[in-house]
């Protein structure tokens, strides 16, 4: 029976690669055929858009997919374990990215809300797959902290429409309609409203104090779910922050600076203090992640000058998860935990997997020539532009503080002498095929981006009032 399954299934794994390949052809054939002068276009009754944030946020995921779904099929041609449940897990996947690439076109924000717990309910099942203790216990604290996040989100659109009640405005909560029911005086519902919206969507992000879910979810959930939550479903989070951005341009800017700069503070403080203490090297990625999202909030609770830097950042961001939490997947099966002292050496006993995380955790840690390096630059001379030389301070020292943590607990990991004799099963080629990838990504990023890329960048970086 078993063999059975097996042989009955063989096929989808090649056919998940060929979708995502078909997904990515497509958004590229969009990206490189509709110059930026003919968006925003419209759908649907105008409740779906094609405008330069989600055309360039279709880009980055469909590429990411991509990668996850080639390590997919070539772990699962070597794991029996995934063999057995492929079909739901695929059809699971497909599902989720379905849910994301509406959400990322939708022009309603009710509907982007909707959209984005939707996934969460997709993704869970896949959670539940880890194998840790108790992942199914780990995968409802997940959905439980979306649904309280979320809430909180919809605790600010009825605000904002009491704020319109209140004035005798109709509200519509339509992306490109909403802007003309708020007003520019000050608004006790309005920015009780706004507060609660980035609030909620914040815990999405992982910004502190809503994180908690992030460590937990990320270290339990298999590898390349890690990956889908990391680089793709966190992005359509990031594009419900940008659309609120947008409708809020230039109403209640200092309002909006001062909540995301002090998620940001919040943020850097408690990922640098949680990885000096982490002994896991999965959970270690998880708090970097957190450190990334305080980087995203500073930069654009600055805007202008660092606009640009943040959103080159959360791409880039994208592809440093991915190349990571896959490579942490290739050293979870061969050593069996998520633990880092019994990891001493990896580079001797896995050469490959050791230099690609390595490579991983310095474009992390924003050395050059990884975009990571130029991105964090812009932000940080948008941040000194802007004069907020707190801000500048605390996130040199923020960061500073985990670079030395990071490199104190990984470095070992990688270059130690061994402690403990594994067997190394073999590796694909076709494995390392999209964390190469990755790499080659982040280096063009850092060095040489191309004309059309970069202007879809500065499109989007000009929507947030950059």
């Amino acid at each position: 029976m078993a063999d059975e399954l097996v042989h009955g299934t063989h096929w989808i794994s090649p056919a998940l690669v060929g979708i995502a390949l078909l997904m990515w052809l497509t958004s590229m054939g969009v990206f490189l055929t509709h110059p930026l002068s003919e968006l925003p276009l419209y759908f649907a009754h105008r409740y779906l858009v094609l405008d330069a944030t989600s055309l360039l946020f279709m880009v980055v995921i469909n590429t990411v997919f991509l990668g996850i779904c080639v390590y997919l099929y070539s772990r699962e041609r070597n794991t029996p374990a995934l063999t057995r449940d492929i079909r739901s897990r695929a059809a699971l996947m497909l599902l989720f990215m379905a849910v994301i690439h509406i959400g990322l076109m939708a022009n309603h924000l009710v509907l982007l809300w909707t959209l984005i717990e939707i996934s969460t309910l997709c993704a869970a099942p896949l959670v539940a797959r880890g194998d840790v203790a108790n992942p199914r216990a780990v995968a409802w604290r997940y959905m439980l902290y979306s649904v309280m996040t979320l809430a909180i989100t919809f605790l600010g659109f009825m605000c904002l429409t009491q704020s319109a009640h209140l004035r005798g405005v109709e509200v519509s909560f339509m992306v490109d309609q909403l802007g003309e029911s708020l007003t520019r005086e000050s608004s006790a519902w309005q920015r009780l409203g706004l507060s609660f919206m980035l609030f909620g969507l914040g815990g999405k992000l992982g910004l502190a104090p809503l994180y908690g879910w992030l460590p937990e979810t990320y270290e339990a959930a298999p590898t390349s779910t890690s990956a889908l939550l990391a680089s793709v479903q966190f992005n359509l989070s990031m594009v419900a922050v940008f659309r609120i951005l947008q409708i809020f341009h230039g109403v209640d800017a200092g309002f909006v600076s001062q909540e995301l700069l002090v998620m940001g503070y919040i943020s850097l403080v408690v990922a640098a203090i949680q990885i000096m203490a982490c002994t896991n090297y999965k959970r270690l990625i998880a708090y970097a992640c957190v450190s990334s999202s305080g980087v995203i909030a500073l930069g654009l609770s600055v805007g202008k000058a660092a606009a640009y830097g943040v959103v080159l950042y959360i791409v880039s961001n994208a592809f440093v998860k991915s190349l990571l939490f896959l490579t942490a997947g290739r050293m979870r099966a061969v050593y069996g935990t998520n633990e880092v002292d019994p990891l001493s050496g990896v580079i001797r006993t896995l050469p490959l997997a050791g230099l690609l995380f390595t490579l991983g955790i310095f474009a992390l840690l924003g050395f050059p020539p990884f975009a990571s390096f130029l991105a964090e630059m812009l932000i940080l001379s948008g941040i000194v532009q802007a004069g907020n030389l707190l801000a500048f301070t605390l996130m040199c020292v923020m960061l500073t503080v985990i670079f030395v943590a990071t490199g104190r607990t990984v470095f070992p990991m990688l270059w130690g002498a061994p402690k403990v004799t594994v067997t190394v099963p073999p590796q694909s080629w076709i494995t390392l095929l999209p964390k190469l990838g990755f790499v080659a990504v982040l280096v063009m990023l850092g060095t040489y981006t191309p004309d059309p890329f970069t202007d879809l960048l500065r499109a989007v970086a000009v929507s947030i009032g950059g």
